[in-house]
């Protein structure tokens, strides 16, 4: 079952990891950023190792987007970020995991200072409609 990993954040000023540009990231002290640092490469290395890894990206500034809308007959672009909010999509993780449990398990481990981590299932597509509850 694939599941997306969404990081939400507000870095100020935005850049990745958003964990050194955020305030409650920078007040980690360093040992313990340290330990933070050796357990995301450990995760990531086992996600790697268990074939759960598919693919990740860290996003550009909310700034830099453009929106496209529909406005009845046409399309209407208009410069980001899309939501007035204080956190934005900084980036994400897709996985491909045998449970539920082992995703939300993978997810938490996600969660760091100043960021916002949620939890996705993709969808089925073949030839009958979907529902809200047909994921992979």
């Amino acid at each position: 079952m694939k599941y997306v990993v969404l990081i939400h954040s507000n870095p100020q000023p935005w850049g990745h990891p958003t964990i050194d540009h955020t305030p409650e990231g920078q007040a980690v002290p360093a040992e313990q950023r340290a330990v933070m640092d050796r357990e995301f490469d450990a995760l990531l290395t086992e996600l790697h190792e268990t074939g759960e890894f598919v693919v990740a990206e860290a996003l550009a500034s909310p700034a830099s987007s453009t929106v496209y809308r529909w406005d009845g007959d046409h399309h209407v672009a208009t410069d980001g970020p899309f939501a007035e909010t204080k956190e934005q999509l900084a980036g994400f993780f897709l996985i491909d995991c045998a449970t539920r449990e082992r995703a939300e398990a993978v997810a938490a481990r996600f969660a760091g200072p100043g960021d916002t981590v949620e939890l996705r299932p993709g969808m089925v597509f073949d030839d009958e409609r979907l529902g809200a509850d047909d994921v992979l």
